[in-house]
């Protein structure tokens, strides 16, 4: 009798991690707990394409953004500016279908990006999510104050009543460009055109579609004339994390955000336990008594940058 209502023992399951039993090995629990980080998507094209899209392989030997000489930037600067801005007046200028729609040959606040997006590659501001995010916001911006404005019952009271258009386009478009990280301050001057500008005011919705094609023939240049012997984008839709590590140290010192020769922003110390001077002065300080360990030999923190697209 007893033999029958013994108890057979219970079976583990044959994966202990996918059970709902506690933790076999709770010494262990980064096993479950470390997330996956996904790879660059532009790791996975082929490196002839890539290269063209501001993509550049992790090497300890070869930096993302070598140093250049002051010349080459220069030259290079030269270049895209002139040949951005000829694109711009060939696609607008000589294409009837534009001629015939009143388009100017170009909008004037792209002479300011181009400083921005061939002159200081690096900068965030200069990035693809700012230059097209800006001027389309901008452009957005201004195009419906504008047509607000236009509701009054004369042309002569919006005449009157423009500068308040223009205030009012200029100011809105540098906060929405704000509240969506897509700062970029020729995008500003985008608003104010729409709105002070009456080539352009004629254009209404029309020209949301020409900002659009506008800073795409800027963007191709760009990636052109930029990644001959310099690289951009630094990054296309959120800057990469750069991880600052000491040698022969198992945890990360901290976290920070990098815009190549721009420098280091940092964001966050181990585990948000340390402050961000904490953590940058345990790097100087773990790099002075290694030096005393061993002499003549130098130390350097070590940067590791996780791409982020």
């Amino acid at each position: 009798m007893e033999s029958r209502h013994r108890k057979e023992p219970l079976q583990s399951h044959p994966n202990p991690y996918l059970s709902g039993e506690p933790h076999p090995n709770p010494a262990r629990p980064h096993l479950i707990q470390k997330p996956h980080k996904p790879r660059n998507f532009l790791a996975r094209l082929p490196p002839w394409l890539s290269h063209w899209l501001g993509y550049r392989p992790p090497s300890p030997s070869s930096p993302p953004n070598p140093k250049r000489a002051e010349y080459i930037i220069w030259l290079w600067s030269w270049i895209g500016a002139f040949c951005g801005i000829a694109v711009i007046q060939a696609v607008f200028g000589q294409a009837d279908y534009f001629v015939r729609r009143g388009v100017p040959n170009v909008v004037a606040s792209y002479g300011a990006s181009a400083v921005l997006i061939y002159g200081a590659i690096e900068s965030p501001l200069a990035q693809p999510r700012a230059l097209i995010g800006g001027h389309f916001i901008g452009a957005l911006v201004g195009i419906c104050i504008t047509k607000l404005f236009e509701l009054l019952p004369t042309e002569e009271r919006y005449g009157q009543l423009e500068w308040l258009a223009g205030s009012l386009s200029c100011a809105t478009a540098i906060v929405a460009m704000q509240m969506t990280d897509t700062t970029h301050p020729p995008g500003g001057a985008t608003a104010l055109l729409a709105a002070t500008s009456t080539e352009i005011r004629h254009l209404g919705w029309y020209y949301l579609p020409i900002i659009l094609l506008t800073s795409t023939l800027v963007l191709v240049v760009a990636l052109i004339i930029n990644n001959i012997q310099r690289r951009y984008p630094v990054f296309w839709i959120t800057p990469p994390k750069v991880t600052l590590v000491e040698p022969n140290a198992a945890e990360p010192v901290g976290t920070a955000e990098a815009y190549g020769e721009m420098g280091l922003s940092v964001m966050e110390g181990r585990e948000g336990e340390e402050s961000n001077s904490n953590s940058m002065s345990q790097v100087r300080q773990g790099g002075e008594k290694r030096k005393e360990e061993k002499k003549g030999e130098m130390s350097e923190t070590r940067v590791v940058v996780e791409e982020v697209v």
